[in-house]
């Protein structure tokens, strides 16, 4: 088997939560939801599981974050260009998502930050590796 990642986010409204994910290009996979969680397809090896704080909190060992007003982790998309980037954030905020902080450009990489519904925050970015300094 191929090694994959599954981030298990806890979120308070799982519809919405799936239509902002649907928003930025997850796909969802049948196969591994249900009525407390949906499992959202990045690509062949990146998962999001959406689980509702019950499902969550069967699953943790510690209280949830409340990612609305705590950083619980930073998760990163890279995409294939800059128009991109702008695509996916821009679809994520008609969905419901906000943008904390501007646009960054690093030179080498360009990036744009974006909080779901729940707070959780995802940096959507495209790198050059070719401008990467010396």
């Amino acid at each position: 088997m191929a090694k994959q990642i599954f981030i298990n986010l806890a979120v308070k409204h799982l519809q919405k939560s799936m239509d902002f994910y649907t928003a930025l290009g997850f796909t969802n996979n049948p196969q591994f939801s249900d009525d407390a969680g949906k499992c959202m397809v990045w690509s062949e090896n990146i998962f999001v599981m959406l689980l509702t704080h019950e499902k969550f909190a069967s699953f943790a060992t510690k209280p949830i974050a409340d990612t609305k007003s705590n950083v619980a982790g930073l998760f990163s998309l890279s995409t294939g260009s800059v128009d991109e980037v702008n695509s996916i954030v821009e679809s994520g905020l008609k969905a419901g998502g906000t943008e904390p902080i501007e646009f960054k450009d690093y030179g080498f990489m360009q990036q744009r930050t974006i909080e779901d519904p729940n707070g959780h925050t995802w940096e959507i970015f495209y790198m050059d590796l070719s401008k990467f300094p010396a």
